[in-house]
């Protein structure tokens, strides 16, 4: 299996840097993972919602270049569907079963995604309906991809 993530944003501490590196290196275990970080749009500090959707919409353009056909892509968003870890494993072996070996996850910057690269996806996926940081998302993320991955070789991690 071969996961790509997109992210807007780069992150900038330590500690965030450290949990990637950590996951990534445990996930090398099961599959090839890519981290792809594309940049985040300026946007003034009171912005209307036209300067919000611009910024979404340059920020899809720049997702959207990282997104290979032949993925199945699976955007973060709040109005997502909410998976259980068990839920989220079964997921990803269903769709490795089924030929879509290729996955990005998709996570958006501090205004969300844009509407094209929403319907670029194939499923939706929320974590919550809480807000978090995209840099605390993309640890969230991965350590939820390598839980999937535990709970699928039924080996102890998940409890």
């Amino acid at each position: 299996m071969q996961i790509k993530i997109v992210a807007v944003g780069k992150l900038k501490e330590k500690y965030w840097r450290a949990a990637i590196n950590e996951y990534s290196k445990r996930l090398g275990a099961f599959t090839k993972l890519e981290i792809i970080e594309v940049a985040e749009e300026k946007i003034p500090e009171n912005p209307s919602q036209r300067e919000i959707e611009q910024c979404k919409e340059k920020e899809g353009e720049r997702i959207i270049k990282h997104l290979p056909p032949s993925f199945y892509v699976i955007p973060l968003v709040i109005e997502g569907k909410m998976l259980t870890s068990p839920d989220l494993s079964k997921m990803l072996e269903k769709l490795a079963l089924q030929g879509n070996s290729q996955l990005a996850f998709v996570i958006g910057g501090s205004h969300g995604l844009s509407q094209v690269v929403i319907e670029k996806g194939n499923f939706l996926l929320s974590f919550s309906p809480l807000t978090f940081p995209h840099q605390m998302m993309r640890v969230i993320l991965l350590e939820q991809i390598y839980r999937g991955f535990k709970i699928m070789k039924n080996e102890p991690y998940h409890k």
